[in-house]
């Protein structure tokens, strides 16, 4: 991967500014551009001197900003669409010690994109997800397992590293011919009435009809929208990293709710899982002076010793939680996914899998704009009404079980402990439950069906 993105980069600045080698940059700009042009020509550069010094005017017909998981989806979805798109942030700088758990229809859309081939020998399939009561509550709830193979899938998905996942989207963008990269920080959007311009910290600036903000939940675009975030803190903070185990995880996630929030463990390739461990915030700073030895020990405790004797890997990260809305998910010329809209408690796999389908949601209608030849900065309303729903209904149910766990509140614990028990005992609506948390019925946009735009 990293010789190809190498002659990429090379040919493009090369032919652009007479420069040759992947390390060069543009004179009077600190920004790269990577990748073949929009008609599969290399990119071309024009200069316009403007006050204030030198600015680059570029423009596309779509503007991502952010490169995360969701941004890169919907910036290959789009591209590969034949849509011009342009692709604004900055290389990560930091790794991602975290883990994604991908659902199906989020599986079947990275296929569908050409991604999943990239990263597929480094994710471990989800047969089965158990649920353990584990509180020393008097009204506690049975142990819960849903099998995949109850709805006839062989994996519910699969769970896949980040810093795996990331790496094939960004060998898939470069890939595509209608996709420019340019590695720079935005610093302002600025919405018109006919364009949104994303003036970058080089001096670079970029117009497009419509800017898809994908830069987190501090998205500048939502700023820009004047879209208002709505949510609030929990009493919880989120340890999370990896380890090694010595008994087989048997394809099998063990999700073990305590008082203070679940400890997930999830397989990874081979006998390695990844852990999610939520604690009350006061716990954070004596499990973070924890040594690894010691830090297994914790883990092989609160796990009930299920995958053996544990060792934990570095390194190791921190994430208070947080539960945020967007008041809208598209306003103007401005579309919001991923955790520019929405940002959820790591329960039940929802998090990326809802950003995943926020990407193929506005793909698929900013793909259909510009094949009838429409506006594609007009689809903004209607991905706003295709994703609230969707958004909404499933982090009321993260959060509604969150709350249950934190809650002393005994008529919320039993009803809790009743739910639990009937999803047990009632096959069909246990069956009804998981084709619902897999492939939601009212949100299955074009590529998570394995459909093409």
């Amino acid at each position: 991967m990293d010789s190809a993105v190498a002659t990429i980069i090379g040919a493009a600045i090369g032919a652009v500014a007479g420069v040759g080698g992947a390390g060069a940059e543009f004179p009077n700009w600190s920004y790269r551009i990577v990748g073949p042009g929009f008609q599969g020509d290399v990119v071309g550069v024009t200069a316009t001197r403007v006050s204030g010094g030198d600015v680059n005017h570029l423009t596309a017909e779509v503007a991502v900003v952010g490169a995360g998981p969701a941004g890169l989806t919907a910036a290959i979805a789009l591209a590969s669409a034949g849509v011009e798109t342009a692709l604004i942030a900055r290389p990560p700088t930091a790794s991602d010690v975290r883990t994604s758990a991908l659902l199906a229809g989020s599986v079947k859309a990275l296929d569908t994109l050409g991604v999943w081939r990239l990263c597929r020998e480094h994710a471990a399939p989800l047969r089965v997800m158990r649920i353990v009561d584990d509180t020393p509550r008097l009204l506690r709830a049975p142990e819960v397992c849903f099998a995949a193979s109850e709805i006839g899938l062989d994996a519910f998905g699969y769970n896949v590293e980040n810093r795996f996942l990331v790496a094939a989207l960004e060998a898939r963008a470069g890939e595509l011919a209608a996709l420019r990269r340019i590695e720079d920080e935005a610093v302002a959007v600025e919405i018109a009435d006919e364009q949104v311009t994303v003036r970058c910290n080089g001096g670079a600036a970029l117009s497009a009809r419509l800017a898809i903000g994908a830069e987190g939940r501090h998205s500048l675009c939502r700023a820009a929208a004047s879209v208002d975030m709505r949510g609030r803190s929990y009493p919880q903070t989120a340890l999370a990293f990896n380890l090694a185990h010595s008994r087989p995880h048997h394809d099998t996630s063990t999700e073990f709710h305590a008082e203070a929030g679940p400890f997930t463990l999830v397989p990874l390739p081979r006998r390695r899982s990844s852990l999610v461990f939520v604690v009350d915030p006061a716990e954070v700073a004596r499990l973070s002076l924890l040594s690894d030895t010691e830090m297994a020990d914790e883990v092989e405790r609160r796990s009930h010793s299920i995958l053996g004797k544990i060792e934990v890997e570095a390194p190791r990260g921190v994430f208070p939680l947080r539960v945020e809305t967007a008041a809208r998910f598209g306003a103007g010329r401005v579309a919001l996914i991923g955790e520019a809209a929405h940002v959820i408690a790591p329960i039940g796999a929802q998090g990326l899998n809802l950003g995943l389908r926020d990407a193929a949601t506005i793909g698929e209608l900013v793909a259909a704009a510009h094949h009838d030849g429409h506006d594609v900065g007009e689809v903004t309303h209607r991905y706003d009404r295709m994703r609230r729903a969707d958004a909404t209904s499933r982090m009321l149910a993260v959060d509604l079980l969150n709350r249950s766990l934190l809650s002393d509140f005994l008529p919320l614990q039993s009803a809790r402990a009743a739910g639990l028990f009937l999803t047990d005992r009632i096959g069909p609506l246990r069956r009804a439950i998981m084709r619902e948390g897999v492939m939601p019925w009212a949100s299955q946009p074009r590529l998570m069906r394995g459909e093409t735009l």
